[in-house]
């Protein structure tokens, strides 16, 4: 099965699996991925994850998931720019979340980061996803 959208499909299963309060999920590797991945660690989101080597080029992702009092750490995490939608936006117009409390995830032309590490690069790029 082909899936049009990885990043997407990254960002409903770890939903999904929040919403069942599991405690780890996985999702098949890519290179955007682990750098979303690296994000959301660096940012406290997530506790970690591993990568599975299947042989033949394709790899898996185990993401292990973080929760307070029993809560998901991750209260929204939105796909913005789609396939069929790239949404890009400057320095300056990047989108604050939650007034500052939740990151965006941009992809730059320096790598793939947080909204706050873009502004104290003074670099812009296309918004990948929202989360809070």
């Amino acid at each position: 099965m082909s899936v049009n959208d990885p990043l997407g499909d990254m960002l409903t299963r770890i939903r999904n699996a929040q919403l069942r309060k599991k405690g780890k999920v996985s999702t098949p590797g890519s290179r955007l991925r682990a750098n979303v991945l690296d994000v959301l660690e660096q940012e406290g989101f997530i506790r970690g994850y591993s990568t599975t080597d299947h042989g033949n080029g394709r790899t898996e992702f185990d993401i292990e998931l973080k929760y307070f009092d029993n809560a998901p750490v991750i209260k929204m995490i939105e796909r913005v720019s789609r396939p069929g939608r790239r949404v890009y936006a400057a320095v300056d117009a990047l989108p604050r979340v939650a007034n500052g409390l939740g990151i965006t995830i941009v992809s730059t032309p320096k790598g793939v980061m947080a909204d706050h590490a873009a502004r104290d690069n003074n670099v812009g790029g296309e918004v990948l996803c929202k989360v809070f």
